[in-house]
This record gives structure tokens, sequence and C-alpha cells, in this order.
């Protein structure tokens, strides 16, 4: 398993710094940055040319790159156009879209995997056929709909939430932007669920479990239930980065100010140090979340092992 851990954390190396500086030649032709500092005014040539010296805009782009790589290393993910360093953004938005993923994350499985179970093993009856058609809609409902219908009737209408989340984002103000973020995420988990235990429950290995006469809820978590996860537990995994870098739409809808709002206005406003300083470390999470998925197959099936 070491092993494999290292061979692992030695592959993440090319990956990462081939996204990063796809993701850095990206945002770098979104168009000019001295033009969005300037505002509606064009700036004079004077002030551009030392606006693009300060922030090192006047050098190539491979070099800006490689300066900012090694900048990485060391902390500093530069300084946005306001003066404030983006490590400071990083301080205040990433904790507040942690907090919000975990309880997007928890919404998915505790809700997701319940009603999968509950489907797969009733597959055909009217509560399977009633569950497929109400995530058949939240899916094909986009999430800032949901969001404002949510806001509409529950913050502003009912009046039994507050329509914005307080700017100290408390985890019990999350919770229902929380299930706007995973609706969609949640309806694919329950999908996915249902499908693999419909599929593992007529397998050899569960009829050998019932023949045997272990009792039905043993049956279904020991044997069932844990081969059945894996293909969920990568859906998930691979979703820990997609809630916290898609959470735009979310963020924006309930004023949250987290990672999601933080590259919106950074998109808006052409800051490419705050753009790619963010994505940067959604790219970490991402890979570490993948690898994290990796480790959790051989927990949930024995049989799998690495070398």
């Amino acid at each position: 398993m070491g092993r494999y851990v290292i061979r692992r954390l030695l592959q993440m190396i090319p990956v990462f710094f081939g996204t990063t500086l796809l993701i850095f030649l990206m945002v770098n032709i979104m168009g000019d940055p001295v033009a969005g500092l300037c505002g509606d005014r064009q700036c004079d040539p004077a002030t551009a040319a030392q606006l693009r010296k300060e922030f090192g805009l006047d050098k190539p782009v491979w070099q800006q790159y490689l300066t900012y790589m090694g900048n990485v290393f060391t902390g500093d993910f530069g300084t946005a156009f306001n003066g404030q360093p983006v490590t400071e953004l990083m301080g205040e938005a990433f904790p507040v879209t942690i907090r919000l993923t975990i309880v997007a994350i928890f919404f998915e499985i505790v809700i997701g995997i319940t009603l999968g179970v509950v489907t797969g093993l009733r597959r055909g009856r009217p509560v399977d056929t009633g569950v497929l058609l109400l995530t058949l809609v939240v899916i094909a409902v986009p999430t800032f709909v949901t969001g404002l219908i949510v806001q509409l009737l529950l913050g502003i209408k009912w009046g039994v939430i507050d329509p914005s989340v307080s700017s100290d984002a408390r985890l019990d103000e999350l919770i229902v932007p929380g299930l706007v973020l995973a609706s969609v995420s949640l309806a694919y988990v329950t999908r996915l669920t249902r499908t693999s235990i419909a599929e593992n429950s007529r397998s050899d290995y569960v009829r050998t479990a019932k023949a045997k006469g272990l009792p039905r809820g043993r049956v279904i978590r020991r044997h069932l239930l844990r081969n059945s996860l894996i293909p969920v537990v990568t859906f998930i995994g691979t979703d820990i980065g997609a809630l916290m870098g898609g959470a735009i739409v979310t963020e924006r809808i309930f004023n949250i100010h987290g990672v999601g709002y933080q590259l919106y206005q950074g998109i808006l406003r052409q800051n490419t140090q705050t753009v790619v300083g963010f994505v940067t470390v959604l790219v970490i999470v991402f890979l570490l979340a993948n690898l994290l998925v990796d480790l959790l197959y051989a927990v949930l099936d024995p049989r799998i092992r690495y070398a």
C-alpha cells in the first residue's frame, strides 16, 4: 500500500504542473487585466506600463508561469489587484466553502445512499418509480432555478430561513444552501446506488449469504452495500472538488463569500492572480480526493489489493 501511495503521489506531479500550466494560459488569454483595473476609461500608456511592470505582466507568459510556480512553493500565491495577498482571500473563502461542501456531501451520503438502497431493493415498485421521477426532475432543473425558488419560498415568503447568509456563514445557515448545492449530485448518487444495489442483489455471493441463513440486514450491510458503494464512492470523491469549485451559483444566490464568490469576482475583474491561485488549490483538492477514493476501494472490497 505504501509503495502504491508513493507511486500515485509521483504521478500527481506532472498532472499538477500540466493542469496549472493550462489554467495559467487560459486565464492569461481572457483579456488584458490592466484594462480591467482602469475601469471604463482607458489607461494612459505610462500608467498601463507601470501596472504591467508592477504585477510582472510585461514578461513573457512562460516566464510569468515559472515565476508564479516558484512563488507557490514558498506559499506566495501573489497579490490581488486591490493590494490584498491572495493567501488572505483564501483564508477567508476556503473555510466557508469547506463548511458548505461538508454539508452538501453529508446530504449526498445520507439521503442519496439511503434512497438508492431503498429503491434498489424495491425495484419496479411504486416507491422506486416515484424516486426515479423525482431525481429526474431535480437533474433537469438548473441549480440557479432551484436556489432561487428555495430562497423565494423559504426565505422571503415563509420566513423559515434568512434569504442571505451572514458574513460568519455559520454551519446552521449553510444547511439549505448546502442542500441546494448538493441537489443534482444527490440525485445522481441516488440513481447510481439504486442501479448498483439492484445489479449486485442478483449476484452469487448475495445468494450464498442468504442460503447460509444470515439475517437480511447483515447481508445488505456486510455484503451487498459494501460492493455496491464502489462506484458511488468514486462519484462522491470526484464530486468534492467539483462542489468546491462549482459553488459559484449557490454562493451568489445566498450571498456566501466563499471560493465561488472569489472566483466570480476574479473573473469579472480579470484578476489573474486570484483566479489562478484559487484554481491551483482546487487542483490539489481534486488530486488528493482521487487518491483517497482509490485507497477506499480496498476498504470497501477486501479483494482489491495494491502492490
